[in-house]
């Protein structure tokens, strides 16, 4: 299709009117589609609403819309949820590499001491934490097929609240005076770990989906600025806005909560440093009970991925060969799905075709979104070196009384700054210098600054090594009396890392969650987000490979691998998915289509 005709296909997409779902070529409507439904299409929202024509498509500036209110009431309930994780698994690695400080019955270290409690060293310490995430980012799967097929989001999301509140529990008697630091904590805060991350990973496949439905506009629309300006309100551009400022409620809940549980850690104890962020995670369930009539919500549709899977299957008939080449060539050509189409089939359709073409369409862009979303190991292995082996980086330089830990909150500082400024000034400024900084362009350069990131981390390494008195045993040097000895690099000089890895997070991790939904077929939203979320726990998988580099005198490679992977991977993720680059308006501007269980 020539890009003219995409132009004249969208503006004439985003003006018509729902006529009804059809199926195949005698384009009869599907009457018991309305009761069915994913969401309740009302198209009096559009009543009044100017469209545009294919030239103003390809001339007018595009500009996000408001944000509704119940969006921000959901941001608040992921606000104390990302509080009581991060303001928990920040002292994770304190908690489990250094061991109980001298005479302390609670694991504080005070101003001028280590904090600790089981003193299993840094390999443990990585090898645990990643488990921990890979855990909450596996669970996401079964969270999302619970609300999908059975409760809804609301309902899963709530019951998740409850199951990693009681994790929450658990991790608080495994640090209480007499059971830290003895042989029960260790196995009490490991089931801990587990119970926590079941329920988060129900909780993040679920409420990131539900947050951006509560903005019901899907076409664009025309208006004027208070300067006169006509410009395109583009659902695309809104969706992105929604993200952004969701994740930023994000980075406030684990900016206080992690700095405060850092020295919660430091001067009074774990416990505290636990029931801080339990405490907290209780308003969860409040807030989401004073909007439960308040929301926008998409009832169950029951198991959508089976026929999706049965569409896929159908569309690689007579497509395989014996020559790669060729099969290659045939499953990734552009007519693909088209024969999975009800429309296109010869005669009388199968009678598992229980859907419109319109969903089928959805389909393929849920499949493409996924497979864009194979990329993003290599980007999440960075990522997590913040929730480990940069905060045991610290622990070797010159701090000056500062907790080691707390420079990690230098990232969810970092993304409260550059997030509105993103949001109102560099996106904006693209976009009037007619520049089209679409998705997956972001997601590339999230992917070079994540690389760059981690080479500051490397080359920070080196130098540790060259001035630490030990050399390169630098995590564990001590003085003829067990005082730790650092090098007298201060501390701060981590500040490059962890400002490149916000960057990256705005760049790849925002669009990556805004792709997930916006891609997804309505039906499947939970499901999709699922899938982009497991992607940081097959990257938590693979760096359980990397743990072996945890530790002196390797941990310099251990940085190096993680920037050649990201940096390559991106180059190679550009490479695959140019061309897809060039659909986005007409993947955003597909129509909805519909799907009747067979009964």
């Amino acid at each position: 299709m020539a890009d003219g005709d995409l132009v004249v296909a969208l503006a004439q997409a985003s003006t018509n009117q729902h006529s009804g779902p059809v199926y195949g070529a005698e384009k009869k409507p599907l009457e018991s589609m309305v009761a069915d439904s994913l969401e309740d299409d009302d198209d009096s929202i559009y009543e009044g609403l100017p469209f545009p024509t294919a030239e103003e498509m390809l001339t007018l500036r595009r500009v996000s819309d408001a944000i509704p209110w119940n969006a921000y009431l959901i941001a608040f309930v992921e606000l104390a949820e990302r509080f009581s994780y991060y303001g928990s698994s920040v002292v994770f690695t304190n908690y489990i590499q250094q061991p109980l400080p001298p005479f302390s019955r609670t694991g504080a270290g005070g101003e001028n001491g280590q904090s600790g409690a089981l003193g299993a060293g840094q390999q443990m310490s990585t090898g645990l934490t990643t488990f921990y995430q890979f855990w909450a980012y596996i669970c996401p799967i079964a969270g999302a097929y619970i609300a999908d097929t059975y409760w809804g989001r609301y309902k899963t999301i709530c019951w998740s609240v409850v199951v990693a509140m009681l994790g929450h529990i658990i991790m608080i008697i495994s640090s209480i005076p007499g059971i830290i630091g003895g042989r029960a904590s260790l196995g009490v805060f490991i089931l801990s770990m587990i119970i926590t991350s079941t329920g988060t990973g129900g909780f993040k496949s679920n409420v990131s989906p539900l947050v951006a439905e509560q903005y019901r506009i899907k076409k664009c629309y025309i208006t004027t600025t208070s300067s006169g300006e006509r410009v395109i309100v583009d659902p695309a551009m809104t969706t992105t806005r929604i993200y952004m400022y969701f994740y930023l409620f994000i980075n406030i809940g684990a900016l206080v909560g992690q700095i405060g549980m850092v020295y919660a850690e430091k001067f009074v104890g774990f416990w505290l440093a636990y029931t801080l962020p339990t405490a907290v995670f209780c308003i969860s369930p409040l807030v989401l009970w004073y909007g439960r009539n308040r929301y926008r919500r998409s009832p169950p549709q029951g198991s959508v991925l089976p026929t999706a899977l049965r569409i896929w299957r159908y569309a690689q008939r007579g497509r395989w060969s014996w020559n790669p080449r060729k099969t290659i060539k045939n499953l990734t050509s552009d007519d693909f799905w088209e024969s999975a189409k009800p429309s296109k089939q010869a005669g009388e359709k199968p009678g598992w075709m229980t859907f419109d073409d319109q969903w089928v369409d959805e389909v393929r862009r849920g499949f493409k979104a996924c497979s864009v979303f194979v990329w993003f190991p290599l980007y999440w292995l960075c990522y997590n070196q913040l929730n480990n082996n940069l905060i045991s980086q610290a622990a070797t330089m010159t701090t000056n009384g500062l907790p080691n830990d707390v420079l990690s909150n230098l990232d969810p500082l970092a993304l409260i700054i550059f997030i509105p400024i993103c949001d109102l000034v560099i996106y904006p400024a693209l976009a009037r210098a007619g520049i089209q900084f679409t998705s997956l362009k972001k997601i590339a350069w999230g992917f070079a600054t994540a690389a760059a990131s981690m080479i500051w981390a490397a080359v920070l390494q080196y130098y540790i090594y060259k001035t630490n008195p030990c050399g390169h045993h630098a995590s564990t040097c001590e003085d003829a009396n067990g005082d730790p000895l650092v090098s007298p690099l201060n501390v701060w000089i981590q500040s490059g890392s962890y400002v490149l890895i916000a960057f990256s997070e705005i760049f790849a991790s925002i669009t990556g969650l805004e792709y997930a939904f916006t891609k997804a077929p309505t039906n499947m939203r939970s499901l999709v987000m699922s899938v982009f979320l497991f992607m940081t726990a097959i990257s938590a998988a693979i760096g359980e490979a990397f743990v072996s580099l945890s530790i002196d005198p390797l941990l310099v490679w251990n940085y190096a691998v993680s920037a050649i992977l990201a940096g390559v991977g991106g180059l190679l993720f550009w490479i695959a998915v140019r061309k897809l680059d060039k659909e986005e308006d007409k993947l955003n501007n597909l129509a909805d289509g519909h799907l009747v269980h067979e009964l």
